[in-house]
């Protein structure tokens, strides 16, 4: 499956390659807050930023529990994020991210490839993303995956 995650004012679209919406990433007005919201404006997950600085942490919560938390273990050398799950029907599954330049990062399940984030800048020179996994893999909180790069490396891409 393959989605982009595209800046579009102060919120980001999710679309997939025949450009159909299929979520918007709306920011809240204060905090760092973000709702993911389905094509028809019902909301799925929000996404928290928990821990500001060089290494910034966030949480995806869903039904107002921390659904799972996600960590940037490295921004400089071997720049990587870590998702983990804290439902214990998911406590064996891991995704991280893990990219050479922090643009470009290969999603790992449990070590295993299976997809990718790439970070693409358009016209506007805006920073969007390419989201590419497997079919069987994809749920309805992988473009906060895309989400998660860009607010832990997405300043430091722009000034590129």
């Amino acid at each position: 499956m393959e989605l982009f995650l595209v800046p579009k004012g102060s919120k980001f679209i999710v679309q997939d390659k025949k450009q159909r919406l299929l979520y918007t990433v709306k920011k809240k007005a204060f905090g760092g807050k973000f709702l993911l919201l389905d094509a028809s404006g019902y909301e799925l997950y929000s996404f928290i930023n928990t821990v500001q600085g060089k290494k910034p942490e966030f949480n995806i919560i869903l039904n107002d529990k921390i659904f799972m938390t996600i960590k940037c273990l490295s921004v400089f050398l071997d720049p990587s994020i870590e998702f983990n799950y804290q439902e214990d029907k998911f406590k064996d599954i891991k995704y991280t991210l893990k990219s050479s330049d922090r643009k470009n990062f290969t999603l790992l399940r449990n070590n295993e490839e299976v997809g990718s984030v790439r970070t693409v800048v358009d016209m506007d020179k805006d920073l969007c993303y390419e989201i590419n996994i497997e079919d069987q893999f994809f749920d309805d909180y992988i473009p906060l995956f895309a989400l998660a790069v860009e607010r832990a490396f997405g300043d430091m891409n722009k000034n590129k």
